[in-house]
């Protein structure tokens, strides 16, 4: 089952009286995938930073599967977010020094997988994201859109209840952008994992259950014609 997520009045900022997020409550229930769409610098990446415990609210209250957040110390959200969470980065964040098979197996390594199981799904998302003649490479030898598609096996694999994706299609063309976010789906909705993606693209927003945008009056959700009057969060 995946995670459900609740937050309560939280703001942050990054100067005086400059919020990127402010006063915003939100309720994802579990297994949901939505949508998170707004202009750039509308809060979107500092909202999936805060849902994923590496960026702390200045105030409210953060509920991820349960757990509060504000109770909880730094080393034990990151032992959480290790287990529960997949994280994909807009900037992907590959480990340089590590090739592609290595780059996908690491978070299988930080929650104890069996080296054999661990193995076959390191195999099995090779060839899902079309990717399996270059597990040797390393990133400054891949493209923009192949560097992405490691990202996200790397969130993937072991098989998060949560799944966060900053502009997870961003570099890739129509084909693989069809063909990554089928892998999402398929494996959110065979386990219930609850997904939010960050994305200006209809193509991707429009598969998700629920599309919400973030402007600077809160969150809003949209209808199926991409209405902001639809309904308010």
């Amino acid at each position: 089952m995946g995670l459900e997520i609740v937050l309560q009045r939280v703001s942050k900022s990054f100067g005086a009286n400059e919020f990127s997020v402010h006063d915003l409550n939100l309720k994802i229930d579990s297994g949901e995938m939505v949508a998170l769409i707004g202009d750039s610098g509308s809060g979107k990446t500092t909202l999936l930073n805060i849902i994923a415990g590496i960026d702390r609210p200045d105030s409210g209250k953060v509920f991820v599967g349960g757990k509060n957040f504000d109770a909880m110390t730094q080393e034990a959200i990151t032992k959480f977010r290790r287990f529960n969470l997949g994280f994909v980065f807009q900037s992907f964040r590959l480990i340089p020094h590590l090739n592609v098979h290595q780059n996908i197996s690491f978070p299988c390594l930080l929650v104890n997988m069996d080296l054999n199981t661990m193995e076959l799904k390191v195999e099995k998302y090779l060839d899902q994201i079309g990717l399996k003649g270059k597990s040797e490479l390393f990133p400054d030898q891949l493209s923009g859109g192949e560097q992405q598609r490691v990202a996200i096996a790397r969130a993937l694999i072991h098989e998060p209840k949560l799944i966060l994706a900053d502009e997870p299609t961003g570099n890739l063309d129509s084909t693989n952008t069809d063909k990554i976010l089928n892998l999402l789906i398929d494996q959110c909705n065979a386990s219930g994992t609850t997904l939010i993606i960050v994305t200006h693209s209809d193509q991707v927003s429009k598969k998700m259950s629920k599309r919400m945008l973030l402007n600077s009056k809160g969150l809003m959700k949209l209808n199926s014609c991409m209405d902001p009057n639809d309904s308010t969060i």
